[in-house]
């Protein structure tokens, strides 16, 4: 073997362990920032009592396709939500199956004939139902199948109110919810957008529309998946919502203001990722027109959503948020290195280019590099692997910090079992879970050109 060669794998070698090491250090200052924030916040709720805000008008809309068997529980959830003013708008994008007669048959909706507004592109409406449930406005719009963009454009057209909530039709709000998600409103009225905190459904108990419980479910994929959320939503979230550098608002649970939505054009009907690439947009739409604009993230307005319960579901998912993310980043790629943007361009497309969109072919490279350069002595193979376990061990640290600071501010109920199932499983996730999810996304480059605008469809329970 030539020096060259041996040269090369020994400096692949420790790029790869240098880009491990700020992978774990950022992790480490975010996930304490993100604790140190929760911790304040609920300090403060637990000293004053916040102001009641229930009079900001808010559209909530549901894009839908093939949902009947989640979708009226759904709807259900909203309708028993601790707010005053707010319509449902739900948008049965071409399904397959019963969605929309479901939700006839439960909400007794009648067809009705009224004008729509043309602002946003997209598939014309087949069908218009709406009906008065408890004091509330349903609206359920039929239309040609046309993707979740496409859908969600539409209820933006049907909507009534000048913000609106975007959320899945799989998920359920937390009674509290709304009122929390428009508190950053109230406070700042140059904010435009707020994200909310996403919780596996699967793994927690409601008791009169809150989350009061946790529990791990007998599926370790979904048992798995919560331990990552809760590091995810808890580091790089809030510490890039101290300087207004979040490029992603989950299409989970997010509240937008209608006007400059619109103004960008709405979502991309051709892009996996409408929810990032809508915040993308939304950045350069306001720092192009001058618009004083703040994008925010509220941990205390919660979201339950299914994970996929198999790992068949959960490729088709992370294939398609990669997808996503690559169309985004590419569409916006001009944010990189621009003056115009501060830290959303030295910071945060960084840091997404490098340890989101990257990190599959980075990781696998670097393994495979390390994995060579130890088989030709070039690398110490005792040093490889106790440097391998300990970043693991940490990274599960850092799993176990975020998921336990969810637990105490939101006065969850957890078993003693749980709580130790809950250590093992972030090791677990940490050390091996993720390299799996890695193999996914590659995969996701390799063969992005088959079906790159699909969706695929999940099972729902």
């Amino acid at each position: 073997m030539t020096d060259f060669l041996r040269g090369l794998l020994y400096f692949v070698s420790i790029f790869y362990i240098a880009y491990l090491i700020i992978f774990a250090t950022f992790s480490f200052f975010a996930v304490s920032i993100g604790a140190y924030k929760l911790y304040v916040s609920d300090r403060m709720l637990r000293l004053k009592n916040k102001l009641g805000h229930a009079d900001l008008p808010v559209s909530i809309l549901v894009p839908a396709y093939n949902e009947s068997v989640t979708i009226v529980n759904s709807i259900n959830s909203l309708l028993a939500l601790d707010y005053q003013r707010y319509e449902i708008v739900v948008v049965d994008d071409g399904s397959q199956d019963d969605t929309t007669q479901k939700l006839v048959d439960k909400f007794d909706m009648k067809l009705v004939n009224r004008p729509i507004n043309s602002e946003l592109e997209c598939q014309p409406a087949e069908a218009i139902y709406e009906n008065i449930v408890n004091g509330v406005n349903i609206t359920l719009i039929r239309k040609k199948n046309g993707g979740k963009a496409d859908a969600l454009n539409m209820a933006i057209n049907v909507s009534r109110y000048p913000y609106f909530v975007c959320m899945d039709a799989d998920s359920e709000l937390q009674k509290d919810s709304l009122k929390e998600i428009v508190e950053p409103i109230f406070e700042d009225d140059a904010v435009v957008a707020v994200g909310g905190m996403i919780f596996i459904s699967q793994c927690v108990c409601v008791e009169d529309g809150k989350a009061v419980s946790y529990r791990l479910p007998s599926n370790i994929l979904v048992c798995m998946q919560a331990v990552e959320y809760h590091r995810s939503f808890l580091a790089s979230r809030i510490l890039m919502d101290t300087f207004n550098g979040n490029l992603i608002i989950s299409g989970a649970f997010g509240l937008f203001k209608k006007s400059i939505v619109v103004g960008t054009g709405g979502y991309s009907p051709n892009n996996l990722g409408e929810d990032m690439e809508l915040v993308l947009k939304m950045h350069g739409y306001c720092r192009n027109n001058g618009i004083n604009y703040r994008m925010r993230y509220q941990p205390s307005a919660i979201c339950m959503t299914q994970a996929p319960t198999s790992f068949q579901d959960l490729r088709k998912q992370r294939r398609r948020w990669h997808i996503g993310l690559f169309q985004s980043m590419i569409a916006h790629r001009r944010i990189m290195f621009n003056s115009k943007f501060g830290l959303v361009s030295s910071f945060s497309y960084l840091y997404y280019l490098s340890y989101e969109l990257m990190a599959p072919i980075i990781e696998l490279f670097g393994i495979l590099t390390i994995i060579l350069a130890t088989y030709l002595d070039v690398l110490n193979v005792g040093y490889m692997i106790i440097f391998l376990i300990i970043y693991a061990i940490y990274g599960a640290i850092i799993s176990l910090c975020a998921f336990s600071q969810h637990v105490y501010t939101q006065k969850f109920r957890i078993s003693l079992v749980d709580m130790l199932k809950t250590l093992f499983l972030c090791v677990l996730e940490f050390g091996l879970f993720r390299y799996v999810l890695v193999i996914v996304r590659f995969m996701a480059f390799i063969r992005y050109g088959k079906n790159k605008t699909a969706w695929g469809q999940i099972k729902r329970v």
